[in-house]
């Protein structure tokens, strides 16, 4: 027998059973892959950035035209909240110089351990390899290396991700069964994403290379970051961070040499008029080959001072790289559809968490802490929901 049932076993959909079976009610986990967490730890590969150690305002700004709904749910589960749960999992943390936040071992798979034996002394049953294909009235139907099975909780948290890294459990296939079920729903977008170029062939001997320092600039947005180029494009942090004003259509402009003004550059480059513009920009400029490769790319023909190209480049791209490809996505469930619970309104005792909610987040640890804190949230509503049950 189940009280709860949560399909989906991500940070969100852990966290909203962690907080269902602690308020004693008995909780099954249905997750469709093999095995559980796998986005977190595939985000642990790169040191798990769990939260950024920030003040909750600046934190909450982060999330732009999201910021409104996901407050009190944020405000509830902070910055400081994430590292004292992190903490009490036995795991040592640390605040880099950016202030995000990671654990010490630098790697999600001790945490994740920890945590699921915790759900286990708890009670937690976690099934995996059960896909969940719809409704039939109040029930769950599943498909299960058992055959088909069918669930009729007492109340539902849907914590089923978004639309990226399908091969990791994020693939979006609920979507079209929620619309069925006259759920409101905002179109998927990808977001922290690379971008795709077509690049010349000159461009290949500089696949891999970093290009850095570097200033980004993207609709309001400017900042200081680096990027990689990648066979298919460019990748990389200061990529994710412009991504969103890129991906709905602001130009994007790359400053070559950050450091200096474009009156510094014409003169260095006047120094040695005689030499090649090649040789000027690598000993006057000491630009690198990746950025000479760059300015020679996108700003061919080079005018005879390209100290205005080189501070301000245009980035000539084909858009997005694929969603699936994409570190997270927007869209999903609309805010419209849920209450201040995250109850879905059409279905009462159902609740949404995590990435399959309409949000989105800018890397540096924003994202998980909006997972944990959305899974947290509608693990209590739901919690409530049954109290109150047992005493209608």
């Amino acid at each position: 027998m189940t009280d709860a049932l949560v399909i989906g076993a991500g940070p969100a959909g852990l966290m909203a059973a962690e907080q269902l079976a602690e308020a004693g009610h008995r909780v099954l986990v249905a997750e469709a892959k093999p095995s559980v967490g796998r986005k977190f730890l595939m985000a642990g590969k790169s040191g798990l950035n769990l939260t950024k150690d920030e003040p909750l305002s600046q934190l909450l700004t982060a999330y732009g035209e999201y910021e409104a709904p996901l407050d009190r749910i944020i405000t509830d589960f902070d910055a400081a909240a994430v590292q004292d749960w992190a903490d009490g999992l036995g795991q040592d943390i640390f605040t880099g110089s950016s202030r995000r936040v990671f654990p010490k071992v630098m790697k999600a798979s001790p945490l994740l351990r920890a945590w699921l034996a915790r759900l286990d002394d708890h009670g937690v049953q976690i099934r995996t390899r059960w896909r969940w294909t719809g409704w039939d009235g109040d029930a769950h139907m599943f498909d299960t290396p058992d055959g088909p099975q069918t669930v009729r909780p007492a109340t539902t948290i849907f914590a089923m991700g978004g639309a990226s890294w399908a091969r990791l459990g994020s693939d979006g296939a609920w979507a079209p069964v929620f619309r069925e079920n006259h759920i409101k729903l905002t179109p998927f977008q990808p977001i922290n994403m690379g971008l795709t170029v077509d690049w010349s062939h000159h461009m290949a001997p500089h696949f891999g290379q970093p290009i850095k320092p570097l200033i980004l600039k993207a609709g309001n947005q400017q900042l200081r970051a680096e990027c990689t180029i990648s066979r298919t494009g460019l990748e990389g942090g200061g990529i994710y961070a412009v991504s969103k004003p890129v991906r709905d259509g602001a130009p994007l402009y790359f400053d070559l040499a950050p450091d200096l003004s474009e009156e510094d550059i014409q003169k260095r480059l006047q120094t040695s008029p005689k030499t090649s513009l090649t040789n000027r920009l690598r000993k006057a400029l000491r630009l690198s080959p990746a950025k000479t490769a760059l300015l020679m790319e996108f700003g061919r023909p080079l005018p005879a001072d390209p100290a205005s190209l080189i501070k301000n480049l245009p980035i000539k791209h084909a858009g997005p790289r694929p969603m699936d490809e994409a570190i997270s996505t927007s869209g999903g469930v609309s805010w419209d559809a849920l209450d201040e619970n995250l109850m879905l309104k059409v279905r009462p005792g159902t609740f949404c968490a995590g990435e399959m909610i309409d949000w989105d987040a800018p890397t540096g640890g924003y994202l998980i802490t909006a997972c944990l804190a959305t899974g947290r949230r509608a693990g209590q509503s739901a919690a409530r929901w049954l109290q109150n049950a047992s005493r209608s």
